[in-house]
C-alpha cells in the first residue's frame, strides 16, 4: 500500500488584514452650482479606496453647509474620530487642510491625538501624510496657510461690504419698526409709523420709556415679531437715525471668530443723510435726545452726592395712570395747614388736561407701606412662584434661541466668504455677486437685531431675578411695621402708576406690579 505524505505550502496563505480607510468631507455651502458637489466628493473617494487591493472602505463621513473654522461645530468630523477611538478606522483621506481644520491649533491637535491611536491622514491637496512625516514643522506650516486664507476671505468679504457703504450702492433688506422695504427702498409703513409718532410724542411730554412700554402692551399694539415691548425696544426705537431719514452702517461687525458685536468705534462707520423718507422731524429726534441723555444724567448721581440727599423717595418714580405725565412734589396749604401732596405735572399746567387731582404724600406712603407688609406676608405664594417663572424664562426660551441664531450667523459668515473667493477667481458676475452678497449681508443683520434684542430681555431678565432675590432676602426676615420707610422705596420701587385718586399701582424692579387702595379722606 502505497504512503501519500501531505505537503503544507510553506507560506501562509491567509490573507492579510486590509487598511480601514474613510474619507472626511466637507462643504460649506448650499451652493452646489459654483462649487465641487457632495455627490462629486462622494464618488471619488468611493472610487479610490475601491481601487486599492490593501484598503477596505471604512465609511464616508462628511458635513454639510457648516462653517470649518472650528471642529465642534462639525458633527461628522467629531464621530469621526469617535470611531477612529473605538478602532474602526486606521487611516483617513481628506481633500485639502482647509477641509480639515482653517484653524493650525485644532488641526495639529486632532492630528496628534489620531496618531496615539495609530490612525493616519492624508491631505491629496498639499500631498501630505501623517504616517510618513518625520516632524510637524511642514503641517504646522501648511496649516497656517489655511488659517491665513480663511481670515483673508473674510477680511475680503469685510472690505466688500465697507467698499458699498462707502459708494452707497450698499442695499437695506430689514426695516425698522414703522417702515417696509422692497429691494432696499425704504416706504412708510402708516399702521405701524402711527404708534412711532406717538412714542416719540409722550417721550417728549415727559413719560419714561418704561411707562410708554407697559403703555404699549397695555394697549395691545402688536410688534415686529409680536413679542412684548421693552424699554430696551423703546429706547432703540428713540435712538435709531433711520426715523429722521437717515442710515447710520455698520453699527455691528463680526470679529476674527465671526462673532457679532456693537461698534463702539472699532470699525469706521458711514453715516448717509436723506436715505429715505423721515417719519419724526430732525427737531423732535433731537429734543428726544437731549431729555434722554438729562435722564442718563440724573441716573448715574452717586448715593451721598449731594443732589441725592435733596431728593424724596417717591422722586422721578410716580406717573399719571391718565395722560402717562410725571407727578411732582409741592407743599398743599388749607388755612394754618400745610402738607405735602403728590401732582401730575399737567394736571397743575391746566386741569383741563388731566383730571386726576393731586395725592397727600402720607396717602401714597401708607399704601406702599401695606403693599411691603402684604409681600412679607405671602412671600412663599407670590416671590418664589415669580422666580421660578423668572429663571425659566431667561434661560431656556431666549438662550436657546440665541444659540439658533448663532449657527445661522456662522453659516451666514461662511457663505460670504465663498462669494468673495469665487467672486476673486472671477466664477461670478459682479451684477450677480452684489446681489447675493446684499442679500446674506441683511440676513446677517437682521439676525444681529434679533440676537440684540433677546440679549437685552436676558440682560434685563438676570437683573429681576437679582432684584427679586435682594426682594425675597429682605422679606425672609421683616416683620410687618406700620412705620413707612423710604429706604424700601429706593431699593424696591421702580415706578408708581397713580391710576385714580383711589388707586396707585407699584411696579417693582424685580418685574411685580402690584395694586393698592388709597384712603382719601
Amino acid at each position: 500500500m502505497k504512503l501519500i505524505t501531505k505537503i503544507e505550502p510553506t507560506a501562509s496563505r491567509k490573507a492579510t488584514a486590509k487598511i480601514r480607510v474613510a474619507a472626511y468631507c466637507r462643504v460649506s455651502t448650499g451652493m452646489d452650482e459654483q462649487l465641487i458637489s457632495l455627490e462629486t466628493q462622494k464618488t471619488h473617494y468611493e472610487e479610490l479606496i475601491g481601487s486599492n487591493p490593501e484598503w477596505k472602505f471604512a465609511g464616508l463621513y462628511f458635513d454639510e453647509g457648516i462653517s470649518g473654522t472650528n471642529k465642534e461645530k462639525r458633527p461628522a468630523l467629531q464621530q469621526l474620530i469617535a470611531d477612529c477611538e473605538a478602532g474602526k478606522v486606521d487611516r483617513i483621506l481628506t481633500k485639502s487642510l482647509s477641509r480639515f481644520a482653517r484653524n493650525t491649533t485644532d488641526c495639529l491637535e486632532m492630528v496628534r491625538k489620531l496618531l496615539d491611536l495609530g490612525v493616519t491622514v492624508f491631505f491629496e491637496k498639499e500631498n501630505l501624510d501623517t504616517g510618513s512625516m518625520e516632524s510637524e514643522l511642514m503641517l504646522s506650516i501648511m496649516s497656517s496657510l489655511a488659517e491665513s486664507e480663511s481670515v483673508s476671505i473674510s477680511q475680503n468679504s469685510k472690505w466688500g461690504v465697507r467698499h458699498r457703504f462707502e459708494n452707497g450702492t450698499y442695499k437695506i433688506s430689514y426695516a425698522p419698526y414703522g417702515y417696509s422695504v422692497s429691494d432696499g427702498v425704504f416706504s412708510i409703513n402708516e399702521k405701524e409709523a402711527e404708534w412711532v409718532r406717538w412714542v416719540f410724542s409722550e417721550a417728549l411730554s415727559g413719560k419714561s420709556i418704561t411707562a410708554i412700554a407697559r403703555e404699549l402692551n397695555e394697549k395691545q399694539v402688536p410688534s415686529r415679531r409680536s413679542g412684548k415691548w421693552t424699554p430696551t425696544t423703546i429706547r432703540a426705537m428713540l435712538t435709531n437715525e433711520k426715523y429722521i431719514g437717515d442710515c447710520l452702517f455698520q453699527k455691528s461687525f463680526s470679529d476674527f471668530r465671526f462673532h457679532r458685536r456693537k461698534n463702539y468705534g472699532e470699525r469706521d462707520q458711514f453715516y448717509a443723510e436723506d436715505h429715505h423718507e423721515a417719519i419724526i422731524s430732525r427737531e423732535d429726534f433731537e429734543a428726544v435726545g437731549k431729555l434722554i441723555e438729562q435722564r442718563t444724567k440724573e441716573k448715574s448721581i452717586k448715593k451721598g452726592g449731594s443732589h441725592y440727599r435733596k431728593k424724596y423717595p417717591f422722586s422721578k418714580k410716580i406717573i399719571c395712570g391718565e395722560c402717562g405725565s410725571a407727578f411732582k412734589r409741592h407743599i398743599n396749604n388749607t388755612g394754618s395747614i400745610s402738607y405735602p401732596v403728590w401732582a401730575c405735572a399737567r394736571h397743575l399746567a391746566d386741569s383741563r388736561g388731566c383730571s386726576i387731582r393731586s395725592i397727600k404724600e402720607a396717602d401714597l406712603e401708607c399704601a406702599f407701606t401695606t403693599m411691603m407688609n402684604k409681600l412679607i406676608f405671602a412671600k412663599k405664594e407670590v416671590l418664589d412662584a415669580l422666580f421660578d417663572g423668572i429663571r425659566s424664562e431667561t434661560h431656556r426660551t431666549n438662550m436657546l434661541r440665541i444659540d439658533e441664531i448663532d449657527a445661522k450667523l456662522e453659516k451666514n459668515a461662511e457663505r460670504r466668504e465663498i462669494l468673495v473667493t469665487l467672486m476673486t477667481r472671477g466664477y461670478l458676475e459682479p451684477a450677480l455677486f452684489t446681489s447675493e452678497s446684499n442679500e446674506l449681508s441683511s440676513e446677517a443683520d437682521a439676525l444681529a437685531e434679533e440676537k440684540e434684542k433677546l440679549l437685552g430681555v436676558i440682560v434685563g431678565g438676570i437683573q429681576k431675578t437679582e432684584a427679586l432675590t435682594e426682594l425675597i432676602r429682605f422679606v425672609g426676615h421683616a416683620e410687618p411695621s406700620t412705620d413707612f420707610n423710604g429706604e424700601l422705596v429706593e431699593r424696591f420701587l421702580e415706578t408708581a402708576t397713580v391710576s385714580t385718586r383711589e388707586e396707585v399701582v407699584f411696579h417693582l424692579k424685580c418685574g411685580l406690579s402690584l395694586t393698592e387702595r388709597i384712603n382719601v379722606e
